[in-house]
């Protein structure tokens, strides 16, 4: 399996490289791991939904039905 950087990984989600720490840091990314002061991503992880954008999405759905 082939691991990414956080650097990496923001670059390739378009994020914040220390958003992408927080996501580690919180758990919200699976497989990841510290490597001295850096997180080793795994390649293939998905990038985390927004919870932001899920309420919205539910209040929209909700004013629908």
């Amino acid at each position: 399996m082939r691991y990414l950087t956080a650097s990496q990984v923001a670059e390739k989600w378009h994020i914040s490289q220390r958003r992408v720490q927080i996501l580690c840091s919180s758990g919200r990314i699976e497989g990841v791991f510290k490597l001295g002061e850096n997180w080793a991503i795994p390649e293939n992880s998905p990038k985390p939904t927004d919870g932001r954008i899920k309420k919205e999405l539910e209040n929209e759905q909700t004013e629908n039905n």
